[in-house]
């Protein structure tokens, strides 16, 4: 068993996780009014609480650059009221979940189908420390590259190759834990640090220690 703790702990290279959806440091949607795929009404809804049209009640797609903050109904910001966000993914599941339209036209199941998967997403993104703050960072055009050690100070660098050393040497359960239990606690340092980065970097638009905790703490993330 703690072979498969061990191969767990081993994914600290790297940021686990689907590619998100939104890209760029824009991430918002067309200010335009779109016109309802149903129906043609310009009444169609841009996002947020409103996902069916106005008049004929169909079911719209999916925003192209979806912000998740905002499908979530959140500030954009790294502190998530997190019982707020499961309460609102509990919503949107009940209103897009694909049960309720097997009996709708194939346009509106496959709508039904990708809402229900992108709520999903979003919930697991903004749920945790780690996936909000990358995600946070992404949407303000800083992409963490995987497997990229750019940016990472040598000291940081050797902690983790300690750890990897450690790992490759642990022959128990016990030293496979008290490993894990290390990792954990960095990554909850490294967790107030990028907080505290967000909170001070946001007055000024300035983002360089943002960059590197959100860095350092990517590459201390497991699975």
């Amino acid at each position: 068993m703690w072979r498969g703790a061990a191969g767990s702990l081993r994914r600290v290279w790297g940021v686990p996780g689907r590619p998100w959806s939104s890209g760029g440091n824009a991430a918002s949607e067309s200010r335009g009014t779109p016109s309802c795929w149903n129906c043609g009404s310009q009444g169609a809804p841009l996002g947020g609480d409103v996902l069916f049209c106005s008049a004929c009640r169909a079911l719209q797609p999916p925003s192209p650059e979806p912000d998740f903050f905002r499908l979530m109904d959140c500030g954009r910001s790294f502190t998530v009221d997190v019982r707020k966000l499961q309460r609102r993914y509990q919503q949107l599941q009940r209103q897009v979940h694909p049960d309720n339209f097997s009996q709708k036209s194939q346009t509106e199941r496959d709508f039904s189908e990708q809402h229900s998967t992108l709520v999903n997403e979003a919930y697991r993104t903004l749920l945790t420390p780690i996936s909000r703050g990358l995600y946070l960072l992404k949407l303000h055009g800083m992409e963490i590259p995987e497997g990229t050690d750019s940016g990472m100070d040598m000291e940081f660098l050797g902690e983790i190759m300690e750890v990897n050393e450690k790992l490759a040497e642990a022959h128990s359960e016990a030293a496979t834990k008290e490993i894990g239990a290390f990792v954990r606690a960095k990554q909850k340092e490294l967790t107030e640090d990028l907080a505290k980065a967000f909170e001070q970097d946001f007055a000024f638009w300035t983002w360089p220690s943002v960059f590197s905790f959100g860095l350092n703490l990517g590459r201390f993330c497991i699975g």
